[in-house]
């Protein structure tokens, strides 16, 4: 067999580039695409070679090369297409020759210097997927390089790709440099991280009024929803000097989410009629351009900054629930390998709306997985405090006084973790005043959480039971209710009808309190709180037969139910706690 026969395998990282639309690009200007082509094949083969990659196979618009390293194959491939988005300043997007890359490390075979095999078909199917100018890498490339390339990505999910049995991982790389050379600082010389958590731009709202006064009202509103999501510590904010570099431009929303590296887009209009104000929102997911959310609020200009207030109250209510839900089924999706502590803990949170026992000890050990991997991850801390919080008042966790002190303990470490963290101080607060015998200092946690997130159904709902057994309940009362027109369709209002029914127990006002006791139910029909609610208001409301049957059900959903048992659990101000066990014994429920 002659050496230019001979065949060789190695494992290699294959770069596999083409043109975008190349022979559309010749039809247009053959001489131009050519000369162009040929000064950016310069650009591209001098940073192979820098990187320490071999360039093996060329056919006129594509270039295929190998690396001994994937590291340097990727950063590469990086500094390739920044260069060349440079070179390409100026020109039109359809007069524009960009280059698709895909990067895959994988077996290769070599017969005289070409590259050949299942390797290499990955490779050219990989940037077959990327966009103009970008960058896709496999999910064998990108489990080398994730924590030593600093580059922002997107998992776009299992790919079939031609000639290949197996689906192939693909993520694309969201290139931040093109925004940077349109205004941002010349230091900033890498692409953006993409975060682990999920990530938002506000775009500058459009004044669709006419009228150049209202741009400030319309800035006014962006800012300060800005400055609201900041405060959701599980999501990435990107500030307003980036995302007001789109501001009077016609924007392509997934270029967007490509350019600063974030997930999720909103974007609005302001209209101005008269004295009237109509502000339009929607909240957009970048890469499909698929709409999580949407409203318009209407408005009196001469009240301009109350309306002003009630549309960032609106917007970042609504955005937080809906963007967790679609996290979650992001998380839902991921394959076991690739699961980090943030998917385990959205994996662990729909766990919580059935409300049972095995489904909260299921949750209890997946947030404990992501802890192993995260000691520092606040929010797991906080819905591990949660769960075991809702196991302990169940009768589900045993023995009572250990589990009182580990559900205070846990939440409490989440409040050392970070201090500023409003779902954080929330937990706290309930976990002090519903199961620590500590309502006064659950309270002024309540407070401080409501300082930091004001805007959030979590935190008020959680708060507002602080705030309730320290004796305040007008204002724990009212807590609830904007904790329920912010997030009217939340799969744990549940916990918020329970809590607008106790309310209603200690103002004495039961015939309220059956009301609410029993939409919790309906939600959730193992709640024990909700349950243990509409036997007492039953009971002092002077309906004892119906008592008695919701106290049969109590006593079904919690094991060991009766008077000694919940005397076991105190609660509150003294008074409170007689008249709950009064409730109790009115509706039958054994000594």
């Amino acid at each position: 067999m002659s050496a230019a026969d001979r065949i060789e395998r190695r494992l290699a990282a294959i770069f596999a580039a083409d043109v975008a639309g190349y022979t559309r690009l010749m039809g247009l200007n053959e001489v131009q695409t050519l000369r162009t082509l040929m000064s950016h094949r310069e650009i591209m083969d001098a940073f192979i070679v820098e990187h320490g990659g071999r360039i093996a196979n060329t056919a006129g618009d594509s270039v295929l090369a190998e690396f001994p390293s994937v590291v340097d194959a990727v950063q590469c491939a990086i500094a390739v297409q920044e260069a060349l988005w440079r070179e390409n300043e100026g020109q039109s997007g359809e007069d524009r020759l960009q280059f698709r890359i895909g990067v895959h490390v994988g077996d290769v075979m070599v017969r005289a210097g070409d590259l050949l095999g299942d390797g290499v078909n990955i490779a050219a199917r990989l940037q077959g997927l990327a966009e103009p100018g970008g960058i896709c890498l496999s999910g064998d490339a990108y489990n080398h390089v994730r924590r030593k390339v600093k580059a922002s990505v997107e998992d776009l999910g299992p790919q079939s790709v031609k000639n290949v049995e197996e689906p192939v991982r693909a993520y694309a790389v969201a290139l931040g440099f093109a925004r940077r050379l349109q205004g941002a600082t010349a230091g900033d010389a890498k692409p953006l991280l993409f975060p682990d958590k999920p990530s938002i731009a506000v775009l500058p709202f459009t004044n669709m009024s006419g009228d150049p006064e209202q741009e400030y009202f319309a800035d006014g509103v962006v800012e300060d929803i800005i400055t609201a999501l900041s405060r959701i510590r599980w999501l990435f904010v990107i500030a307003r000097n980036s995302s007001f570099t789109y501001k009077g431009k016609t924007v392509d929303i997934r270029r967007v989410g490509r350019e600063l590296g974030v997930r999720y887009v909103l974007e609005g209009s302001i209209r101005k009629a008269g004295n009237r104000v109509r502000i339009t929102g929607q909240l957009i997911e970048a890469d499909t351009e698929t709409h999580v959310w949407a409203d318009r609020f209407d408005g009196d200009i001469v009240d301009v900054f109350a309306l002003q207030d009630r549309v960032t109250e609106s917007v970042v209510s609504a955005i937080e629930p809906r963007v967790q839900k679609v996290e979650i089924e992001r998380a839902r999706r991921k394959r076991p390998e690739h699961i980090t502590a943030y998917d385990l803990y959205l994996r662990a949170l729909p766990e919580f709306q059935a409300y049972t026992r095995e489904g909260f000890l299921r949750a209890e050990r997946v947030l404990e997985d992501a802890l192993a991997i995260d000691p520092s991850f606040t929010d797991a801390w906080t819905a591990l405090a949660d769960c075991l919080g809702r196991l302990l008042i169940s009768g589900w966790l045993e023995p009572v006084e250990e589990g009182k002190t580990r559900v205070c303990e846990t939440a409490l470490r989440a409040v050392d973790l970070d201090p500023e963290n409003g779902p954080a101080l929330a937990m706290a607060a309930w976990a002090l005043a519903v199961v620590g015998d500590d309502a006064e200092r659950g309270a002024e946690l309540g407070d401080e959480a409501l300082r930091v997130h004001p805007n959030s159904a979590y935190v008020r709902m959680h708060s507002s039971f602080a705030f309730l057994f320290s004796g305040q309940i007008e204002k724990a009362l009212q807590n609830l209710e904007i904790a329920r027109r912010f997030s009217p369709l939340d799969l744990r209002a549940y916990t918020i009808f329970a809590g607008i029914a106790n309310c209603h127990i200690f103002a004495r006002r039961f015939s309220e309190a059956v009301h609410w006791a029993e939409r919790a139910i309906e939600l959730s029909p193992n709640y024990a709180v909700a349950l243990r609610s509409l036997t007492i208001s039953l009971a002092h409301d002077g309906q004892l037969e119906a008592a008695r049957r919701a106290g049969e059900r109590l006593m079904a959903a919690v094991p060991g139910m009766s008077i000694s048992y919940t005397l076991k659990r105190p609660f509150g101000l003294p008074w409170m706690m007689d008249l709950w066990i009064e409730g109790l014994r009115k509706a039958g429920i054994p000594e």
